[in-house]
């Protein structure tokens, strides 16, 4: 449990504080369906791919690891935005603003207005929970990566997900949580937001996964024991590809063996 733990606080370090150092000016801002401003980077002109970071993370998250570089390098179009409740993005404080996936539609609504016909997405960790509700919402998702995610999140009373929320909101009654909230509070984050997106926080269910028709990747670090099983995730989208990378959940995003597994997939 103390490693899981570590392995956690080291997993939120890479996509929190890190990404938020290498922020830079070149991005942009949409006025989503709710009138949530999404602060966005759009490079390359070629295929697009949209990565989506994960829980307290920023889209400058992606550019410590080897994968966007290496997008950009082979000719992709590569998009990233801050989730709402993140980074640059607005930050709301009403149930409103995160239900009924609206992270999902965030992405959709952006993907529309820079004209995507088609696109593919890759997510890690909680960014890959909002790309499966994306690949079943949108039909212009193409294939769909989804690193650092086992069956966990396909049940909606997920207890990972309700002990995160509970924590966040100031229930200390969950050791599990320990590692999390010594983390946020080590930070100038927003506490309702990410306590508003882990209560309404997706799942996509089992029955919606099996109607999956598209390409889709799950990628594991070797040492990752975080989010479920990835086998039982697997065995529910039909003709899902398994690969395992080296790290845990913390280091996975970021190697040579990640990017290469998502090169040599969405090619």
């Amino acid at each position: 449990m103390k490693k899981q733990l570590i392995s956690l606080l080291l997993a939120l370090l890479f996509t929190g504080a890190a990404a938020s150092a290498m922020q830079t000016d070149t991005g942009k801002y949409f006025t989503s369906f709710d009138g949530v401003k999404i602060y966005y980077e759009v490079k390359g002109t070629g295929y697009p791919v949209v990565l989506v970071h994960g829980f307290t993370g920023t889209s400058q998250g992606w550019k410590r690891g080897k994968l966007y570089g290496d997008l950009l390098d082979a000719g992709y179009q590569v998009i990233i935005m801050d989730l709402r409740g993140n980074g640059r993005s607005d930050k709301p404080h009403t149930d409103g603003a995160y239900a009924n996936n609206a992270e999902a539609k965030d992405i959709i609504g952006l993907a529309t207005l820079l004209g995507l016909k088609k696109y593919d997405v890759v997510g890690y960790s909680r960014g890959s929970i909002i790309a499966s509700s994306l690949m079943i919402m949108d039909k212009r998702v193409n294939k769909t990566v989804m690193g650092g995610m086992g069956d966990g999140y396909t049940d909606p009373e997920w207890p990972r997900r309700i002990h995160f929320y509970k924590a966040l909101m100031g229930d200390t009654s969950y050791r599990e949580t320990d590692g999390l909230m010594k983390w946020v509070n080590s930070q100038p984050f927003d506490k309702l937001c990410l306590a508003l997106q882990q209560k309404y926080q997706p799942s996509t269910s089992p029955a919606q996964l099996a109607q999956v028709k598209k390409p889709v990747l799950i990628i594991r670090g070797s040492e990752d024991k975080e989010n479920g099983s990835e086998i039982a995730l697997k065995k529910m989208i039909p003709g899902a590809q398994l690969a395992y990378v080296p790290g845990d959940h913390n280091v996975a995003q970021g190697t040579a063996q990640f990017a290469y597994a998502v090169m040599q997939f969405i090619k």
